[in-house]
């Protein structure tokens, strides 16, 4: 009787062994075809990765190179606009060195002019010019005439105040009543006249578009 059994029980086993190697087989191409579809999941994801990486990377070197960048011309303007104001307040300086040691000019006519253009510039007769104590002593005497005679307005009358003024020089001119006040005094009219002055040095040297834009 076993050895009846034994061809139908072998053929069974033999079937079992073979299903369970089919089954092993299916499962473990399934097991390999999910790891290389892990393995490409995970290559995309490093490649995606590395590519956000690197982008992110050149982004932030652009973003540095153009601070760096921003920051170099910012330097560059700031002393470029030093050496600039360096070069304009010396001219200043020695302007006003030139105009208080009345280089370069005839200081009393400068005194009538400077007169004679206020007076020209203000309403009534009666005017009265107010000089340093130095000034009122060196070319006070008949400079009132002079004044007068210059602006040629019928019925003037101009006369140096006898109290000195506390000026460098140049003259401010006052109305008799007091109610009109012009000071043509030198560093007054310096500081009147520097800002058309720097621009039109600025604009006949390479000193353009930096004082220029600044006045």
């Amino acid at each position: 009787m076993t050895a009846t059994n034994a061809g139908p029980q072998q053929a069974l086993r033999e079937e079992i062994i073979a299903d369970a190697k089919l089954h092993a087989e299916r499962v473990l191409g399934h097991a390999r075809q999910e790891a290389r579809n892990l393995r490409e999941k995970s290559r995309q994801e490093i490649e995606e990765d590395t590519r956000e990486r690197l982008e992110a990377a050149r982004r932030n070197a652009q973003n540095r190179r153009e601070l760096l960048l921003a920051s170099v011309i910012l330097e560059a303007s700031r002393r470029r606009g030093a050496r600039t104001e360096a070069v304009l307040q010396g001219v200043l300086d020695e302007a006003r060195r030139r105009i208080l040691a009345r280089e370069g000019f005839d200081y009393r006519e400068a005194v009538v002019r400077f007169a004679a253009e206020a007076i020209g510039r203000m309403e009534g007769t009666r005017f009265v010019l107010q000089l340093s104590d130095a000034d009122r002593q060196a070319i006070g005497a008949g400079l009132a005439e002079e004044v007068a005679r210059r602006v040629g307005r019928e019925g003037l009358q101009v006369a140096v105040d006898g109290a000195g003024a506390k000026i460098d020089g140049g003259v401010i001119v006052r109305d008799a009543e007091g109610r009109q006040v012009w000071d043509n005094s030198l560093l007054a009219r310096l500081g009147r006249f520097w800002p058309i002055l720097r621009r039109e040095i600025a604009a006949r040297t390479s000193l353009a578009g930096t004082a220029g834009k600044e006045s």
